[in-house]
């Protein structure tokens, strides 16, 4: 099937949602600066999206690369995090000026035009550089599969987790005898918890951060918990809407009632790593926080989001290499492309340094991962996996969160009441599945099929 013509406004659109071409800033901060001008034999341009600590990261892994493989020099560069990236991405493949290599939030793959925008991994080759199907968790796996074919290969899995600072549950009689948070398995142990904490806790602090007021973290709790009471979001062709109000307001409920209880302040909607350094008792966020509070040295634990409404499950999303679509993909580019993408995913102890679980099982298993904390902790959550749904306006920072999100943060601050924004997140899910992909022009039931 030929490539239909992709415009510059079309490409604006799907890739930043609601991005303007002002926002196309970037930065080129790769270490391999250099490898234009190396006398390499091959040379693999690639693109990511990683600052901070995982950047430090991603840079240690890419020098062992370098070093173990001299006759492929790597260009790395870094770009602006969240929907620039995307957009330029897109832009890139559709004029053919993309990268050989490029790294994207599994969630994304959907809309990303696989087969248009993106390029399919020969699995063949990534056996023969050492890394099989069977190393993957099968749902991950599947995941990155459109159509029948490979379009992302994860690096890793990141959740929402629940923190706690295990001096101030030590003092609240909050500790097993294996130093690690008491089990909860319900709505009442959860609050009971909550409460025995905050007798424990300093003035002036919250008992949990729950980021309140960022409809990211929002849309990502509601997911998780959403997920545990088994709800449901599209019938199996994507022509229908199967969202289940009743769920979704006992979810937004349990959210709110953080706040009306008093263990969540709104005022402090996004302060979380302060409250927690400073002594509050629970945090909820993303793994990534993990190498800011061993940093500070607290005397910490983290386990995945309680299962309090149902089964266990926690909001996950995933780092995933893709190969962004290039006319003349081939020869000793592409292979040097699969060889640094598989090298990465098998050397992953460095990237969960950063919090991040590594999907290669394999590293799971070692003495030194296993060593890990607080990861050895929250590991399981590998198998417990709270996805968006699979259509091309979802993924990190996608038109789904920015669309519902801001109406969880209604109802959990109080703007609104559970069961009416219950009604308005089914109807935006309404709206959102008969919208065409900008990308392709297709709807959701138009678009690929996911695994």
């Amino acid at each position: 099937m030929g490539r239909p013509g992709l415009n510059r406004r079309q490409l604006l659109a799907g890739a930043g949602g609601l991005t303007v071409a002002g926002s196309l800033g970037f930065a080129a901060l790769g270490t391999g600066a250099d490898a234009l001008a190396s006398g390499a034999r091959t040379r693999v341009r690639y693109w990511n999206l990683f600052s901070g600590g995982d950047g430090y990261n991603m840079i240690a892994m890419l020098d062992a690369f370098r070093r173990a493989n001299l006759g492929i020099a790597v260009k790395d560069s870094t770009l602006q995090w969240g929907n620039p990236f995307y957009t330029k991405l897109a832009m890139a493949a559709a004029g053919n000026r993309a990268p050989d290599l490029g790294v994207m939030h599994i969630g994304r793959v959907a809309g990303f035009a696989p087969g248009r925008l993106l390029d399919a991994w020969d699995v063949g080759l990534l056996a023969e550089y050492g890394l099989r199907e069977s190393d993957y968790n099968p749902k991950l796996w599947r995941r990155g599969i459109v159509d029948g074919r490979l379009y992302a290969l994860p690096l890793d899995v990141h959740v929402q987790l629940c923190f706690y600072r295990k001096d101030v549950l030590r003092k609240a009689g909050l500790l097993g005898a294996d130093d690690r948070m008491v089990p909860v398995t319900s709505v009442d142990d959860w609050f009971g918890v909550l409460e025995e904490a905050r007798k424990a806790t300093r003035k002036g602090l919250q008992t949990i951060g729950l980021w309140i007021n960022d409809q990211n973290f929002q849309w990502w709790f509601f997911v998780a918990f959403y997920t545990q009471l088994g709800g449901t979001w599209f019938d199996d062709a994507r022509t229908g809407v199967t969202f289940d109000t009743d769920k979704a307001t006992q979810v937004l409920e349990f959210l709110r009632r953080h706040v009306t209880d008093g263990y969540a302040n709104p005022a402090m909607g996004s302060v979380n790593a302060e409250q927690f350094i400073n002594g509050a008792p629970f945090a909820w966020e993303g793994n990534w926080s993990v190498p800011v509070y061993s940093g500070a040295k607290l005397d910490y634990g983290a386990i995945p989001l309680p299962p309090v409404l149902g089964t266990r499950a926690t909001h996950a999303e995933s780092h995933a290499f893709v190969l962004p679509h290039r006319s003349d993909r081939g020869g000793a580019t592409n292979e040097a492309a699969h060889r640094l993408a598989a090298y990465v995913v098998t050397h992953a102890r460095q990237w969960a340094a950063g919090g991040h679980i590594p999907a290669h099982l394999p590293t799971l298993s070692t003495p030194a991962y296993r060593k890990l904390s607080p990861q050895n902790e929250y590991v399981s959550a590998m198998n417990h996996q709270a996805n968006e749904p699979t259509v091309w306006f979802a993924g990190s920072t996608g038109i789904l969160a920015q669309r519902v999100g801001p109406i969880v943060v209604s109802s959990t601050v109080g703007s609104a009441g559970p069961d009416a924004a219950a009604r308005r997140m089914k109807s935006e899910l309404a709206t959102l599945l008969a919208m065409k992909n900008p990308m392709d022009g297709r709807t959701a039931a138009q678009g690929g099929t996911a695994a």
